[in-house]
């Protein structure tokens, strides 16, 4: 199945329905006044999160989306019939934008959520409304109104609480293939990873937290360089980063600070977003030389600091421990910050 996050789309409500001239016609009643009925409103379009669905990749396929229309009135006084709604579902963590306006209308981040993009049009009065003391007999009616038209924008941001960052070949996919039951494409070059991979990671009391593996940023990711701009934006939504480093590379220290540069430039929030440094590869170099990068590193940042090998697990039981440390206090601290008021 292909990975799209992105898609544009243009929906249309449905027009109301005309209203209508019409009189009564009773035995008896030799001066029947008006009846034409009102026409319905037009469907309106609602797009629906749902919880079977990760990509966007329906909106590649169809990208006009019409409501139904408002039936006409009917003699008698009857009304039409309202037009059908149209729901468009979507994953959840989809957000949508008004693409010639660039407003957010909404975004969706639980099952079921909804949102109403594009109100149907209100049917047209038929000439039973215009009866007066001066007009026994209009024979005019009111035709419906046109629904609201859109261009959409939607993008899928992951729901995850802790993102994998990294060049490419640090090992996130590796590690998230021993961290979870993920089982992302690995291999020994850059670039492996040419879509977010999510995986649930239990911890001790049972509950899952989903870990998102984002493919490789190199510098002028956040401009548009290679892969990293068109996944940057979902770790917008993580709550905790864990940055891997290969200390096995030319230049570590580099590396690292080559991607907090792009988490700065990105803006968004990710430069301050909470991190925690996992110094990796440690399966093949020696202990003096882990030690050693630890310290350079300790130099240069106040994040907690793990030392472990994706490949044969070590440290990983501990880089989780902290990672549980690390989310139990930010919750403590946005309970802090936003008590409850039930």
């Amino acid at each position: 199945m292909q990975f799209i996050d992105y898609a544009q789309i243009e929906v249309k409500a449905g027009k109301g329905g005309d209203g209508i001239v019409a009189f009564r016609r009773e035995k008896y009643v030799p001066a029947g006044g008006p009846s034409g009925g009102n026409g319905g409103w037009g469907g309106s379009v609602i797009i629906e999160a749902a919880e079977n669905l990760q990509t966007l990749l329906d909106f590649r396929y169809a990208r006009i989306f019409k409501a139904d229309d408002g039936k006409r009135g009917g003699p008698n006084n009857c009304t039409g019939a309202s037009g059908k709604d149209l729901l468009i579902k979507v994953p959840c963590g989809t957000m949508i934008y008004d693409a010639e306006t660039e407003e957010v209308m909404g975004d969706l981040v639980t099952v079921g959520q909804q949102i109403c993009v594009a109100k149907g049009g209100k049917g047209g009065l038929g000439n039973q409304h215009f009866l007066s003391n001066q007009n026994r007999a209009p024979e005019y009616a009111l035709p419906g109104l046109e629904g609201e038209e859109r261009v959409l924008r939607l993008e899928l941001k992951l729901l995850a609480e802790v993102g994998l960052i990294g060049l490419p070949n640090a090992g996130k996919s590796t590690l998230i293939s021993v961290l979870s039951a993920a089982r992302p494409k690995i291999a020994d070059y850059p670039f492996t990873t040419l879509v977010p991979n999510l995986g649930v990671v239990r911890k001790p009391t049972g509950d899952g937290t989903v870990f998102a593996d984002i493919p490789g940023l190199i510098e002028g990711a956040h401009a548009g360089v290679g892969l990293g701009h068109e996944f940057l934006r979902h770790i917008e939504r993580t709550k905790l980063l864990v940055h891997l480093v290969d200390i096995t590379g030319d230049d570590p220290l580099g590396d690292y600070r080559t991607i907090q540069a792009e988490l700065t430039a990105y803006g968004r929030g990710l430069g301050e977003r909470p991190q925690i440094l996992a110094l990796n590869k440690t399966d093949v170099v020696d202990e003096d030389w882990v030690q050693f990068m630890r310290g350079e590193f300790a130099q240069v940042t106040s994040d907690p600091i793990c030392e472990i090998s994706a490949v044969t697990g070590a440290g990983c039981d501990r880089l989780l421990q902290t990672v549980w440390q690390q989310l139990e206090a930010l919750e403590a601290l946005e309970e802090a910050l936003n008590p409850s008021t039930g």
